[in-house]
């Protein structure tokens, strides 16, 4: 049976869809643009992947979405759209951690990957995962110095808060790919995992991984 699955990445300033048939992508659309426009794209998006594989919205299994962390205005619009979708197709959610799927981008190195996401001002989003996947360091708002995370170095860094420490880490045993940015493809392999083992979230209820608020507060 196959099994398609709808993921939206909304966390960052990259609007992104992917289609995916029993774990594997077949079609994807993103843009990364200097301001959010999500709520302009996202559904224009669904329209041009799904068209692309002539697959209807009808023959969907389940949908996926970026949990968090990332911006407060980017996550909420993603949900939104996909509970509107699930409630409409009456097919479950899957929620899947940002920063996991970032990493399922990284090139297959055996080397530790710290996936960032840019948090206002010196911090950021991370989390340290082995080369195996092991979770290292768990998520968490970090603010960068000039040593921080040397203990698990050599390492990959990726994503859009790499930026911020490429010239304090520039004597350090880091590979950089920082042009490696959030996509909703990073989310199919974990999503049909999830599908799989039916671990749906409940639309009623279900909310997205903040770790700050709208203003950038800590919560």
């Amino acid at each position: 049976m196959n099994n398609y699955i709808l993921h939206l990445e909304t966390a960052t300033k990259v609007c992104s869809v992917a289609l995916s048939k029993n774990g594997v992508v077949i079609s994807s659309k993103e843009e990364v643009a200097d301001s959010f426009i999500h709520s302009e794209a996202l559904t224009l998006f669904i329209e041009d992947v799904m068209s692309e594989a002539n697959v209807l919205l009808s023959d969907l299994s389940a949908i996926s979405i970026s949990s968090g962390p990332g911006s407060y205005t980017g996550l909420r619009i993603g949900l939104s759209t996909a509970k509107g979708l699930c409630f409409a197709l009456n097919i479950p959610l899957i929620s899947v951690e940002t920063l996991p799927a970032l990493k399922e981008l990284a090139s297959n190195q055996d080397l530790n990957v710290i996936p960032m996401l840019d948090a206002r001002r010196m911090e950021v989003y991370a989390q340290v995962f082995a080369s195996n996947g092991k979770i290292l360091q768990t998520l968490d708002a970090i603010e960068l110095d000039a040593t921080t995370f040397s203990e698990f170095e050599p390492f990959l860094v990726c994503g859009d808060g790499a930026a911020k420490c490429k010239e304090m880490w520039s004597d350090r045993n880091i590979i950089w790919k920082d042009d490696l940015l959030c996509s909703a493809k990073g989310q199919a392999k974990i999503a049909f995992e999830k599908f799989q083992q039916n671990e749906f979230e409940d639309l009623a209820y279900f909310t997205p991984i903040y770790l700050k608020d709208a203003n950038g507060v800590r919560r």
